[in-house]
């Protein structure tokens, strides 16, 4: 489904920051709230209009952004490579704020909605963060694919990033870095078709995916050292403290992510934000669902278990 309108809006260092929003064809006094979107690595938000129209029909907006180096938040004219590339520097924070700018922008244009964050994958890890700055701004969040730390392994990766960004510069393409995060999520799927089975058992989606210019791209040393150094942030308990008490979270993942581990990362993420003293955590796990639960062949039972928990916060 195509967005209802295009715009944008400019970041906190005036990077022009592309977004969408999708809108129920009904008086804007029967909505019931907003959903915010934060889409995942090597994606953008036009992947999910079909979501969008499934919560339209409920009765909600919509909005997303594509996230700097992203959709179409990149400069169409560049001597250097954008794709996968968030900042010159404070690439983090940038990322947190644009998704804080835009809840702004939702809010002053909705003043009386309330406001529900979904993110995915990587989304989930710069709302994890965000919701620990700025959770005030919520009536709840759902998190898909998400994990609650890197460990040690977190540690290696920035080491190694850091090496590859002297070897090939801050936009340079790591193909080793590529190859660490992703390259053992096809092995449980053998025989595989493509590059991508890990993403969902359905194929048409798997192949909408490759065939998008704007999906399944390398990105940058730079980010990879600025979602690493994120991480480290987001999983430290002090942070997770800082989340409101009273907010509502979902999380959601395939029982065959190889992203979450099988699952495994929702129990350890829900466990720490209990500690943390969240009182209104819930998970779900798909069973044989991979990664993009939004685009599985059970997608229609996912969105509605979605709606059915937003009807209830």
């Amino acid at each position: 489904m195509k967005p209802t309108q295009t715009f944008s809006f400019n970041g906190r260092d005036n990077t022009k920051i592309s977004a969408y929003s999708w809108r129920p064809n009904t008086d804007q006094s029967t909505w019931k709230g907003i959903i915010q979107i934060a889409h995942g690595m090597a994606e953008h938000a036009l992947r999910y209009g079909r979501f969008a129209k499934a919560l339209n029909d409920a009765g909600y907006a919509v909005y997303a952004h594509d996230h700097r180096g992203h959709g179409k938040t990149i400069p169409i004219v560049t001597s250097q490579n954008e794709q996968g590339f968030f900042a010159e520097k404070d690439g983090w924070a940038l990322v947190v704020d644009d998704t804080f700018i835009l809840n702004q922008k939702i809010k002053a244009d909705h003043p009386t909605l309330p406001i529900t964050l979904f993110a995915h994958s990587m989304g989930t890890f710069i709302s994890q963060q965000y919701v620990a700055e700025h959770g005030d701004t919520l009536a709840g969040l759902i998190l898909s694919a998400s994990i609650d730390n890197a460990g040690f392994l977190r540690n290696i990766g920035l080491i190694i990033a850091k090496i590859e960004r002297l070897r090939i510069g801050a936009r340079g393409q790591s193909k080793l870095l590529n190859t660490m995060s992703f390259g053992d999520f096809n092995k449980p799927f053998k025989p595989n078709r493509t590059e991508f089975d890990w993403l969902s058992r359905d194929n048409t989606e798997v192949d909408k995916y490759i065939n998008d210019p704007l999906c399944g791209f390398i990105v940058t040393t730079q980010l990879w050292i600025d979602l690493l150094q994120g991480l480290g942030v987001m999983a430290q308990p002090s942070t997770r403290a800082r989340v409101p008490k009273s907010l509502p979270i979902l999380l959601i993942t395939g029982g065959d992510d190889p992203v979450t581990q099988n699952g495994k990362t929702i129990d350890a993420l829900k466990q720490a934000y209990e500690k943390a003293g969240v009182k209104n955590v819930s998970s779900k796990k798909y069973a044989a669902g991979r990664h993009e639960s939004l685009n599985e062949t059970n997608r229609d039972e996912v969105t509605a278990d979605i709606i059915d928990w937003l009807k209830g916060i």
